[in-house]
């Protein structure tokens, strides 16, 4: 029920009592004017008991907030821009490249990392055409009725 307000180091905290006759106590001794905010300047970032009373009624809090000198704040409407360029960016660049690699996809590689590593495995000599077949030893009495042509 309590409202919170953080600003650099600075914590504005409102009672949730509407009466401008609040007293707040902090961790268990009065301070700070009477009223329904209660400020705490150059807050160091320690956990704080926050109480607030007015009459009869009395509101307690535990304050454990984290405050820096130097921080900004982003609304919402800024980090969705950031998030959203950032994908557009991511996007760009992943179409970039697959554009840019598509057309290599047919060279080879000359870079040593593209060679068979281990044994190299030989190929068999090609099936030779039985009509061009060399003459073998042993073999002659098969071309024997050709005649030799001088020309």
């Amino acid at each position: 029920e309590f409202l919170v307000e953080i600003s650099g180091t600075t914590v504005t905290i409102t009672c949730p009592l509407p009466e401008d006759t609040t007293t707040w106590e902090l961790s268990g001794s009065p301070s700070g004017s009477p009223g329904g905010k209660y400020t705490i300047e150059n807050h160091d970032s320690s956990p704080v008991n926050l109480t607030c009373s007015s009459g009869g009624q009395k509101y307690k809090m535990y304050l454990n907030a984290r405050v820096c000198a130097n921080c900004e704040e982003l609304d919402t409407l800024a980090v969705a821009g950031i998030i959203t360029a950032d994908l557009l960016i991511t996007l760009g660049v992943l179409i970039l490249v697959y554009y840019f690699s598509k057309d290599r996809k047919g060279r080879g590689s000359s870079s040593p990392g593209s060679r068979q590593r281990g044994q190299k495995l030989q190929r068999p000599p090609p099936v030779p055409n039985p009509d061009y077949e060399p003459i073998r030893k042993g073999q002659q009495q098969l071309y024997a009725d050709l005649q030799h042509r001088g020309f």
